[in-house]
């Protein structure tokens, strides 16, 4: 993930570059570091580097990857004769190549020719049955073809050596979300809570698949995790806050009458409900009304 400093620096480079100030390839070096995608900045910015042959020449070997960069920036814009003649470019200077040859395939991906990119893909895997690239590249052409399922089998059997790429258990969990298998979904966030229990943003992945699920226990587990949101995001974290108050008032529904009284949940309830109503004092007060009326209706109060 970005840190917010590497942002703060991205977006000073992005306007530097944008009004004429120089640092263009230091700007694309910081995208490429950051892995961030801001294909049509790269392509433009990238473009006035190739096309002038002074600032290209003085990238020594760099060259080539400021090519490969410009040439995915171009495939993403659909600018595909730019990205062709790129790709050329590498062909000529790295003819055996199969970093190069991933740049032929994408860019047959890119004119919709599915069965061509994905003969070429499985070609590759034959040869490196390790490329992850490749395998993710798989997973992306079945998906451009909106086939969901085939895209599914590919991750799980990504996942089968891959393990530990968190990037994949959370690609997987979101599309079974798509496809409405959420407890399939709930393994996969439970694999990402167990290899990084510090993020915030996977408890309340993973709080909101089981309150959709519902039933009392899932209700109950899915409270608990969208307090650990709450309290790993410093408490601001409105949907996590929504969700405390949602998740206790569907328990006190389905608790009425049974003496099982959820303890915890009229006071963390308010909890929620007061910083809620903090947090939209300062940032959005023309909508406290709306916040009162949806607190009435589910009966909770600051």
């Amino acid at each position: 993930m970005v840190s917010k400093a590497e942002e703060a620096e991205l977006n000073r480079l992005e306007t530097q570059v944008d009004n004429g100030g120089g640092g263009a390839w230091e700007y694309l070096s910081l995208v490429r570091k950051l892995k961030v995608r801001r294909s049509h900045k790269v392509l433009n910015h990238g473009l006035s580097i190739l096309n002038d042959s002074r600032k290209r020449s003085g990238l020594g070997q760099e060259e080539w990857t400021l090519y490969e960069q410009v040439a995915i920036a171009a495939l993403d814009c659909q600018a595909l004769d730019v990205a062709k003649d790129c790709i050329k470019v590498l062909q000529k200077k790295f003819p055996q190549s199969n970093r190069v040859g991933r740049l032929e395939a994408m860019l047959l991906e890119a004119k919709e020719l599915w069965a061509e990119a994905e003969k070429a893909y499985a070609s590759f895997l034959e040869e490196n049955p390790c490329d992850q690239i490749v395998h993710k590249r798989r997973v992306a052409l079945a998906k451009s073809q909106g086939n969901i399922a085939v895209a599914i089998e590919w991750l799980n059997k990504y996942l089968e050596t891959f393990m530990a790429d968190h990037d994949a258990w959370r690609e997987l969990a979101e599309l079974y979300v798509s496809l409405q298998m959420y407890k399939q979904a709930v393994f996969c966030y439970e694999e990402l809570i167990l290899s990084q229990p510090t993020v915030p943003l996977y408890h309340l992945a993973y709080a909101d698949v089981l309150y959709t699920l519902g039933g009392l226990e899932n209700l109950q587990t899915a409270k608990k995790y969208y307090a650990s949101t709450i309290d790993l995001s410093g408490g601001k974290n409105t949907r996590a806050l929504f969700g405390v108050c949602l998740c206790s008032s569907a328990i006190a529904q389905l608790t009425r009458g049974r003496n099982r009284e959820d303890k915890e949940g009229p006071e963390l309830q308010s909890l929620a409900a007061t910083a809620l109503e903090k947090d939209y004092k300062q940032r959005a007060p023309h909508k406290l009304s709306l916040l009162s009326s949806v607190m009435k209706g589910l009966k909770v109060s600051p």
